[in-house]
């Protein structure tokens, strides 16, 4: 027979109860706190943006990477340059050209006649921010030896595994497909990253201040060190998600499946990354439980560059980021 709690432990456990409760307001305010103040700064470099700096800034937090896509000059690399200089984590910078071997991106062993002994010299991989500017400059035989850092966070080299320093976030630029000199990224290296993210031109208003603004220097004040985004990280890892809403995303990544516009759906992973995003989207907006907005909100950004489409089943003006609109619209949202 179960025994009844004395008055003290019940006393002890509302006060236990309450404390918990306090810690994570605690928690949710310096994350919240933080995550406007890097959008803040941010915004002083990229104007006119503030939709792409959340959404930047959400797969940050969901500890996803992010590939930034558009024509060249609208200030993807300012972007990815400015969250560097912000967070006091060891950054590298990688220019992809179509001679980048992949040695040059995960690094190589170099042979010392006076030891007789092999050094190994790591390459820009070994970092907590990678700024890969125009991956798709690179060959995909370089392309490919990001993959496993990305989906494992570790890269095999000559034989001998090595773990990554954490956190670890790759941030790529990439000019359209069809400029001279790109090659496209593979479906396998798409459904690494989180989010697709459009930078489009700015307005009017915003390119004017772009004119008097100045370029992101490396003297901007760090605002987040490394154990503090892990400890965000961590928190989005932990928002809640009710069950109906798990449902929510599976339904939509199934569909995708069976959609007859599409040639190939969304995997698995998109399906979990989806969940990480809509945990991200939730705490960024100062929540610790995930609402239907978040899920649809961030479906097109995290599943459109994860799905092939059919050429011939696609209407002219529509694009894979409609698709994946039209399909989240059909579905009934969860009470």
């Amino acid at each position: 027979m179960a025994s009844v709690p004395s008055e003290e432990e019940e006393v002890a456990a509302q006060n236990q109860q309450q404390q918990t409760e306090i810690t994570n307001v605690g928690e949710l305010h310096f994350a919240s706190s933080r995550i406007k103040e890097l959008h803040d700064a941010i915004a002083t470099v990229v104007h006119g943006k503030s939709d792409v700096i959340r959404d930047f800034l959400t797969a940050i937090v969901a500890g996803g990477s992010v590939l930034l896509e558009d024509l060249p000059g609208v200030g993807k690399t300012t972007l990815a340059k400015t969250f560097a200089n912000l967070v006091d984590l060891r950054f590298q910078r990688l220019q992809c050209t179509p001679d980048l071997m992949p040695s040059d991106v995960s690094g190589f062993s170099v042979y010392d006649s006076r030891e007789g002994t092999f050094t190994f010299r790591p390459g820009p991989i070994f970092s907590n921010v990678l700024l890969i500017d125009e991956i798709n400059r690179a060959s995909p035989r370089t392309q490919s030896a990001l993959l496993e850092a990305m989906a494992e966070g570790q890269v095999t080299i000559e034989g001998k595994c090595r773990q990554l320093e954490r956190p670890f976030l790759v941030i790529a630029t990439q000019n359209p497909t069809g400029f001279k000199g790109t090659y496209p990224l593979p479906e396998a290296q798409l459904d690494r990253f989180l989010f697709l993210l459009e930078m489009n031109y700015p307005d009017r208003e915003s390119e004017i201040e772009m004119l008097y603004g100045d370029e992101p220097t490396n003297d901007m004040q760090p605002i987040l060190d490394g154990k503090g985004l892990e400890a965000i990280q961590l928190m989005a890892a932990n928002v809640e998600v009710h069950r109906d809403l798990a449902d929510y995303i599976i339904w939509i990544t199934q569909l995708t499946r069976k959609d007859t516009r599409l040639r190939i759906g969304c995997s698995p992973r998109g399906s979990k990354m989806l969940f990480r995003a809509a945990q991200a989207a939730a705490l960024v907006a100062g929540r610790d439980f995930v609402l239907p907005d978040d899920v649809q909100h961030v479906a097109p950004l995290a599943l459109a560059h994860r799905v092939s489409s059919k050429r011939d089943r696609m209407e002219a003006h529509c694009s894979k980021r409609q698709v994946i609109e039209d399909l989240v619209s059909q579905i009934p949202v969860p009470a």
